[in-house]
């Protein structure tokens, strides 16, 4: 309820709005001070079937830029049971008949937005794979070749590109069984497709190991002060000529800091953590081993503690 004045009253008091009728009375006398006011909040009314448990809104979904009919569209829901309402089977086929043209491009995104949900990726790294995948269909660049690998594609160079990568393990774990070879060779297509549409190449974004840090070290529950000698140690390595990729390197010196604390890793959880295997982890061991002194920060580990290391 609020105030307002009542010219039958002559006074100031409390208003009472009757939704249904659409009228706002004064609760002194009853005069009707506006009728058929135009109630502008969100609709909620339901239409559900009671012979199913679905209980859809009437209301509309999100706009998509990328859907030239995006929100317009009325999807008929299937009835449970064999006995269904037959009028909602009949129009069901009809629609299937006149199926959305878009329909393949809808089913591609919510793809994406599965593999993001999974991933805990931000809405700006799915809308931009969204707008990825739309490019090549646009070019109709996508009959014949790998769906799945595709939007696992689109994935992983949205995520470069937005400074939030993941690894390619990571994509394929949530990519419906796209291998890391197809979701290669999806990425070399779509970055050597895009570079001919725009005439020049294809931005990917810099990985640097320090991007990997936190993710991995909350996977292995490390605690604050190795997080933090972990990042300082990775930032140091970039100084060297190390010839590992970031990954390798990030697992490795997780690896190095994690034996400096009395939270001891094995090289078997390390692996798993970063998807590095534990061959790679010691192979990366060796190059990054004569630069330990000016990498790991002297606040964590004291020079005798370094030459006590023992090797993965």
């Amino acid at each position: 309820m609020s105030d307002a004045y009542c010219t039958d009253c002559k006074k100031e008091t409390e208003l009472v709005v009757d939704h249904s009728a659409g009228d706002t009375l004064c609760s002194e006398c009853g005069l009707v001070l506006e009728s058929h006011s135009i109630d502008e909040t969100s609709e909620w009314r339901t239409f559900a079937n009671e012979s199913s448990n679905a209980d859809p809104n009437r209301v509309g979904g999100p706009t998509n830029p990328l859907l030239a009919d995006s929100a317009l569209t009325t999807v008929i829901a299937k009835t449970n049971g064999s006995s269904g309402d037959f009028l909602s089977n009949s129009l069901g086929r009809w629609q299937n008949r006149n199926a959305n043209p878009e329909r393949g491009l809808i089913q591609a995104f919510k793809t994406i937005a599965t593999m993001s949900d999974r991933l805990g990726l931000v809405g700006t790294i799915k809308d931009r794979a969204n707008e990825i995948f739309k490019r090549l269909e646009d070019q109709k660049s996508t009959r014949g070749r790998n769906q799945d690998a595709l939007l696992a594609a689109c994935l992983y160079i949205s995520c470069r590109q937005e400074d939030k990568p993941r690894t390619i393990k990571e994509i394929c774990s949530v990519a419906n069984g796209a291998t890391k070879k197809e979701m290669g060779r999806a990425k070399d297509f779509i970055v050597k497709t895009l570079g001919l549409e725009t005439g020049h190449s294809v931005e990917m974004g810099a990985i640097h190991a320090g991007d990997f840090m936190k993710r991995f070290c909350s996977n292995l529950g490390m605690s604050h002060q190795a997080v933090r000698a972990a990042e300082e140690a990775v930032k140091k390595s970039e100084e060297f000529d190390i010839r590992r990729s970031p990954i390798s390197i990030a697992a490795v010196v997780i690896y190095i800091i994690t034996q400096l604390s009395d939270d001891k890793k094995p090289l078997k959880d390390i692996a798993i953590a970063t998807g590095v295997a534990e061959g790679t982890i010691r192979n990366s061991y060796k190059d990054l081993h004569p630069h330990l002194q000016k990498i790991i920060p002297s606040w964590y580990a004291k020079e005798e503690d370094l030459k006590n290391l023992s090797s993965p």
